[in-house]
């Protein structure tokens, strides 16, 4: 797709108030508009002045002269405000936007992403997108009215400088920025290669200097790296061209059309009033005024179409409607227990290469044990079987229905995903418990913070429950934050609970009797009656349990519907 294209796609994120910014045009035309009637009062002004005029006729001018000065501050200061303001809300809006499509879109689509470039295209990737409305559109709209303006006031006087102001006009508004956008493009392309090749370089010489210089290829590599610092210094110099003619076109465009009006005017002079004279000379001036804003417009232009493309990249184009197939259940009545198949099942990210299919079918109460080193894939099967990534192949079922046929509130009633970094909020201990079941009483999530050890914290805590865990996670260690997440998985309902890591953090002892509670269906912690699945870089041999090993052939524990298949 044309850059253009994602540009145009990515515009109805910021939901555009069209009065407000039409009226943004309007008033910094009449801004503008107001330097152009200055620049013409003034040029009258001061070839009448020695004609000796009435005193009225002066008057009359030196004040308008005044109006148009203070119109054309007060004017742009209001233009800046509705710009601004109708920028701000498009960014609010887009943000909003791009959260709702996060979290009612597929979750594979962000998955993938590091939080911080989630971080930075709901942050500077929104303020790009935005910042072209005050800097790409409201210039475009008012150098496009007031060429339109100067033109024909200046055919009043003369045709012919009118067709001259045209094509310098032309060459300032168009030639310039096109010169500009290019130069940016150009920028960036080099930038990102540039830069690549020669951070490789320099991490490969520092991350393996003693080997690099025991093979003699250390100095070879150091000069690589040199040559590309050179290419990318010869390649800015490449792309600094075209901004320097676009810097030079203004200049040359305003210098040609004076030019031309004072050799039209030599020929008019004995034929038109010195003060039409006047004015066809100086009117220029400022009809090039709005001109000076498009280079940078263009620049602006390029930067939101990279910009847009990231976000279209980021949040969808579609939210797909939620499935309401199976009604969803209320708090107070939990979903009755399932049974877990998943069958021929290869799981993966988008795009990525699956390793290989399993079979697992788990009954209401089993106990399975993850296993793998990291990058085998454990947590990306948790994701698949919670319904949260869709499978490359295979299928995920609930009694037999397909997790993707349950509607979102349903499902996640029906399984709970306890995420190796899931979210502590920064508000109280009740609030971060209660986000899982809203009816949950006081008692009830006292005794599931003694289940999970931190009775002892809570006892200590000023306003126990209610006390506000000031920055979320970073009020508490890491061992306690993870039994906290614990707790919450506690206060869920769901029949069906997949844990990722959920003794990380936690010393040998502790993680050992957690984990043993976790994976006993005779323990107390989680009861008989739910199905269990947890995913722990901890081989865990004194747990007696079915287990899935990723990576290598699956060879589970003997026991009853033990997970079945071959490499994943």
């Amino acid at each position: 797709m044309p850059p253009s294209d994602g540009l145009r796609a990515a515009l109805p994120l910021l939901r555009l108030r069209l009065p407000r910014l039409l009226l943004a045009v309007v008033l910094g035309t009449l801004s503008l508009g107001s330097a152009l009637a200055l620049a013409a009062v003034s040029a009258w002004l001061i070839t009448r002045a020695w004609q000796m005029p009435p005193v009225f006729d002066l008057s009359v001018a030196v004040v308008a002269v005044r109006l148009f000065g203070v119109s054309r501050g007060v004017l742009g200061y209001f233009e800046r405000l509705v710009s601004h303001d109708v920028a701000l809300r498009a960014a609010g809006g887009a943000r909003r936007e791009i959260y709702r499509r996060l979290v009612y879109g597929p979750v594979g689509n962000t998955a993938r992403l590091h939080s911080g470039e989630l971080r930075a295209g709901i942050g500077a990737d929104v303020d790009a997108l935005a910042e072209l409305l005050v800097r790409g559109f409201v210039p475009i709209g008012v150098a496009a009215f007031l060429g339109i303006a100067a033109t024909a006031l200046i055919a009043l006087i003369s045709p012919a400088a009118a067709v001259i102001l045209a094509v310098c006009l032309l060459i300032a508004g168009g030639l310039a920025p096109w010169l500009s956008a290019r130069a940016a493009r150009a920028q960036e392309h080099c930038g990102r290669q540039h830069h690549s090749n020669r951070d490789i370089a320099v991490a490969t010489a520092l991350d393996h200097a003693p080997e690099l210089r025991v093979a003699g290829e250390l100095s070879l590599l150091i000069s690589e790296a040199q040559i590309q610092q050179r290419d990318w210094g010869k390649a800015l110099d490449r792309a600094a061209a075209p901004m320097a003619l676009a810097a030079a076109a203004p200049t040359a465009s305003i210098g040609a059309s004076v030019i031309g009006a004072v050799i039209i005017g030599i020929e008019l002079a004995a034929s038109t009033a010195p003060t039409m004279l006047a004015v066809l000379m100086l009117l220029p001036l400022s009809a090039f005024e709005a001109t000076g804003a498009l280079p940078a417009a263009a620049v602006q232009l390029t930067r939101s179409r990279i910009a847009a493309a990231r976000l279209r990249e980021l949040a969808p184009t579609r939210v797909p409607p939620l499935c309401a197939s199976i009604a969803p259940m209320t708090d107070a009545v939990p979903a009755p227990p399932a049974i877990l198949r998943a069958e021929e099942l290869w799981a993966g990210s988008p795009g990525s290469v699956g390793k290989g299919a399993v079979t697992i079918e788990l009954m209401p109460g089993d106990r399975l044990m993850v296993t793998g080193r990291s990058g085998s894939g454990k947590t990306t099967l948790l994701m698949t079987l919670a319904g949260l990534l869709g499978p490359q192949s295979g299928r995920v079922t609930l009694d037999g229905v397909p997790v993707g046929a349950y509607g979102e509130a349903d499902l996640r009633r029906r399984v709970c995903y306890f995420a190796e970094d899931a979210h502590l909020f920064g508000t109280t201990v009740r609030d971060n418990l209660l986000v899982v079941r809203g009816d949950c009483t006081d008692e009830e999530l006292t005794a599931a913070l003694h289940r999970v050890g931190l009775g002892s914290w809570l006892e200590r805590l000023p306003n126990g429950l209610g006390t506000v865990l000031h920055g979320g996670a970073e009020a508490m260690s890491a061992g306690q934050r993870r039994r906290l997440l614990l707790a919450r998985v506690l206060m869920c309902p769901a029949p069906v609970v997949l844990l990722d890591e959920p003794t990380e953090h936690l010393d040998s002892a502790d993680a050992h009797l957690m984990l043993a509670g976790l994976l006993n269906a005779a323990d107390p912690l989680l009861g008989p009656g739910r199905t269990v699945v947890v995913a722990t870089h901890d081989p865990a041999d004194h747990i007696d349990c079915p287990r899935l090993t990723l990576g290598v052939t699956s060879t589970p524990h003997p026991g009853p519907n033990i997970p079945t298949g071959g490499i994943y």
